[in-house]
């Protein structure tokens, strides 16, 4: 049984060829295409290219010549069935499956898309003619000119228009219904065009069939400025892209993409000379959709109107995407000037300045890290902890556990130059400083000189141990947790469990001082003159401490997880042992959930 031609196009529009190539020949950019020995004969000089643009592999030594599927069947011996099944399967598809079900559903969608090409011819030529005038007029003020209106396929559906009769002389009521053009009027039981007074976009497949339309209302008034067409058995607004159709054509020139918020953003772009331009439809950008663009772009840039409205929405997707994020797969963020959208940005500045806007834009873990860092005030540690949290929390949610732990380190060294002793230098200000604390400022920097070789688990041990020393009362209520932590150093591990035994054996306070200074006096002091917390520490009553407490016993453990992981996998890169990659995924899990 033969595949129908919109599945297999959708296979080949989703994998680039040298993508499919490059797991059987290394391959080279040599311009628009790639260069590489030839699978199909022995050679010492280059002879075989592929065409991501045009979609084949041509090999000039031995003549071979295809697409991907040609490619399968010919490297593996393949047939043709079983080529499809296997790059489906890559694409992220679902096997096709035939049956008479399957042949009814592709001619519902073959004349489904014969309705949508007769609306959209027929609405598109209604645009030009005189009783248009009005929509024509409100498409010149926003600059498009003839040409973009026409390759865009713009339309205006009138008022009161008699299209419908025209379908009915070619389709059933069914049929038509089926595409969501027409809804019934509750009251009067009449059928309506859903896009009556409104100027149509056309949202075309991969395949640059239209599917879809978003409605614009061209009378400021109590109706929605923007519609979209409801979701149908053929398309589903969450998998939708508007544009990728056209914009994909430049994945071999680029791997970016600009992702603006509406129809109009994307035209005017468009129409500037950025072709590479997309904009979801109708929905927020959804997991689908971001995989669909990163099939064809690595780095897409979502660029969002510069209001609070846009700001928000511009939150939300990152939070909703970080998750997704792979060390080929990024995502940035290019927000406008407040007040602007991308076409008035454009409109006013031109494209070049958009252009060039552009080249500040922020990969997605920055963006994340500097709106949240914008709503604290960094003179308070308890917005600064509350901070911390939530931006470990985001780090967290990374599926890719490689990116993860990098990810995390990053933001701990962005944490860390938080506090006034770690950015001594920079004087970030974090506590209000008077002229007569520059002593004590000129002391912070001596030592930060001696502890800046200490690791990150020595300093945290230091931090804990302060507590403990300074805080009987506190250490106490922690006691048990404090007694599972294993430190790494075990001068800090036998002061550790010698403070936990005098707490627990109830000593009085002076005993215990007396007891642990006289034991541990050296250290005591290489713990004081180490520790970055003291400034933290004063004027702070007990249930602060608790909550530093806390804060450095969680931290400790995530450390000492990662520094645990680090050393299994170098271990597992040297020797792959069953028992070795239980106790990571094991690791990595309680890190997650930690």
């Amino acid at each position: 049984m033969k595949y129908p031609k919109e599945y297999l196009d959708e296979i080949k529009l989703r994998l680039k060829v040298s993508q499919v190539v490059g797991k059987v020949v290394q391959l080279k950019k040599r311009g628009k295409e790639f260069i590489g020995l030839s699978p199909f004969k022995n050679e010492k000089t280059p002879s075989f290219t592929v065409n991501d643009e045009k979609e084949f592999y041509h090999c000039f030594s031995t003549g071979e010549h295809g697409n991907i599927f040609d490619f399968l069947m010919k490297t593996k011996s393949f047939g043709f069935g079983e080529a499809v099944k296997t790059l489906a399967a890559e694409a992220g598809m679902q096997p096709y499956r035939f049956s008479n079900f399957d042949k009814k559903k592709d001619l519902r969608f073959q004349t489904y898309k014969n309705i949508f090409k007769n609306y959209t011819n027929y609405f598109h030529e209604n645009l030009f003619h005189s009783n248009s005038k009005e929509a024509m007029d409100y498409l010149t003020k926003r600059g498009l000119k003839k040409d973009t209106i026409e390759e865009f396929k713009l339309g205006y559906v009138s008022w009161k228009n008699s299209f419908y009769d025209e379908l009915l002389k070619s389709y059933s009521e069914e049929e038509i219904n089926l595409t969501g053009l027409y809804y019934r009027n509750d009251k009067t039981g009449k059928l309506i065009d859903r896009f009556n007074s409104r100027i149509i976009f056309p949202i075309n497949n991969l395949s640059g069939e239209t599917i879809a339309f978003g409605g614009r209302i061209i009378r400021e008034g109590k109706l929605a400025k923007y519609i979209n067409s409801p979701e149908t058995e053929f398309y589903k607004k969450g998998s939708m892209i508007f544009n990728l159709d056209k914009a994909k054509d430049l994945r071999s020139e680029t791997e970016e993409v600009l992702i603006v918020e509406g129809y109009m953003d994307v035209v005017s772009v468009y129409a500037s000379g950025i072709k590479n331009v997309i904009s979801n439809s109708g929905t927020a950008l959804t997991e689908r959709q971001i995989n669909l663009i990163w099939k064809f772009f690595a780095n897409p840039i979502i660029c969002l109107d510069g209001d609070e409205s846009g700001q928000n929405a511009a939150l939300r997707i990152a939070e909703k995407l970080f998750p997704l994020i792979k060390d080929n797969n990024k995502i940035f963020f290019s927000i406008m000037p407040e007040g602007t959208d991308p076409d008035d940005y454009i409109k006013l500045n031109g494209k070049d300045a958009l252009l060039n806007l552009l080249k500040k834009k922020e990969i997605i873990q920055s963006f994340l890290w500097n709106y949240h860092l914008s709503k604290v005030d960094r003179n308070n540690p308890y917005e600064i902890s509350k901070f911390e949290k939530e931006i470990k929390k985001l780090a967290y949610t990374i599926q890719d556990e490689t990116l993860k732990k990098y990810v995390l380190e990053n933001f701990l060294n962005e944490i860390k130059n938080l506090t006034p002793i770690q950015t001594s230098r920079r004087n970030l200000n974090y506590f209000p400083f008077k002229k007569r604390d520059f002593k004590i400022l000129n002391e912070t920097k001596i030592l930060h000189q001696k502890n800046k070789d200490l690791s990150k688990i020595q300093i945290l041990e230091f931090s804990i141990l302060l507590i403990m020393l300074n805080f009987f009362e506190v250490a106490l209520k922690r006691i048990e947790e404090l007694a599972s932590l294993n430190f790494l150093s075990e001068k800090n591990e036998s002061l550790k469990n010698t403070i936990i035994a005098s707490i627990s054996n109830k000593l009085d306070e002076n005993t215990m001082q007396s007891k642990i200074s006289s034991e541990y006096s050296s250290l005591i002091k290489e713990i004081n003159e180490n520790s970055n917390i003291q400034l933290i520490l004063k004027n702070k009553n007990d249930d602060n401490i608790l909550e530093l407490l806390d804060e450095l016993t969680h931290d400790f453990k995530v450390q000492n997880n990662l520094k645990k992981i680090e050393s299994l996998e170098k271990k597992l890169l040297n020797n792959l042992d069953e028992n070795s990659y239980s106790e990571l995924l094991k690791l990595k899990s309680q890190l997650n959930r930690e």
